[in-house]
């Protein structure tokens, strides 16, 4: 009797909250859960462009692609409704409607890390797709060997096209953030996010792929060193 009424206590607050929970799969469980949440197509990687900070509805547009507005609009509508995304706007001078993440929203990279890592070990896993800047900085945070590193400190920069990204490394850690460093120890600058992965991931020669580094030899090579893509699983 007393399971009975916690389920059905539990029903009513569900109920009461209007949850999206249950509408796909009629599953109590988190992951089926999860995919209520972003398993909708672009749903995903839309969260990814904003891991790195809020962006504008265009820039977000630009950077994947493939979807419509129409179709970013409703998504981005479905995620602040669940409360994975909050609307704010850019201040002065040029005021503009930013889509950022909430809270609960960027705790969701270490799901994006996983299931990145575990895709990445596919045979399947074509790396010459394109890529965009913040999925190639993610990228990075998600193949990172912290224990590696734990002995080196630097401050990195990477300006991928128009966008900017500084790296501080320390400690075995390195939070990623939008912007320009004043005195980094090593510079990476590529017109796009492929030939970086070209040189971290493929082995590329930077000159061959059109990227330019600035910075002590050593160092760059060291750095580099810290990022690998996963073995790949043989083909069933």
């Amino acid at each position: 009797m007393r399971l009975q009424k916690a389920t059905m206590a539990l029903q009513n607050e569900t109920k009461s909250a209007k949850s999206p929970h249950g509408r796909w799969y009629g599953d109590a469980c988190g992951t089926a859960f999860g995919l209520e949440l972003l398993g909708e197509r672009w749903s995903l990687l839309i969260v990814r462009e904003l891991m790195l900070g809020p962006r504008r509805f265009s820039d977000i547009r630009t950077n994947l692609p493939g979807i419509s507005a129409k179709v970013l609009t409703e998504r981005l509508a479905g995620l602040e409704a669940n409360g994975v995304v909050l609307r704010s706007t850019a201040p002065e001078p040029a005021p503009a409607q930013l889509y950022g993440l909430t809270e609960w929203g960027y705790a969701a990279e270490p799901v994006i890390q996983e299931l990145g890592r575990w895709a990445a070990a596919s045979p399947l896993h074509d790396p010459t797709l394109p890529l965009s800047p913040v999925s190639f900085m993610l990228s990075l945070r998600t193949m990172f060997d912290a224990e590696r590193a734990r002995d080196m400190e630097a401050e990195v920069l990477f300006t991928i096209g128009t966008a900017q990204f500084t790296a501080r490394l320390a400690n075995g850690a390195m939070p990623v953030m939008r912007g320009d460093a004043k005195e980094p120890d090593l510079r990476f600058e590529a017109p796009a996010a492929p030939p970086l992965a070209a040189v971290f991931y493929g082995g590329a020669a930077p000159e061959t792929v059109g990227v330019q580094i600035t910075g002590a030899p050593d160092m760059v090579r060291t750095f580099i060193s810290f990022f690998n893509l996963p073995r790949k699983y043989d083909e069933a």
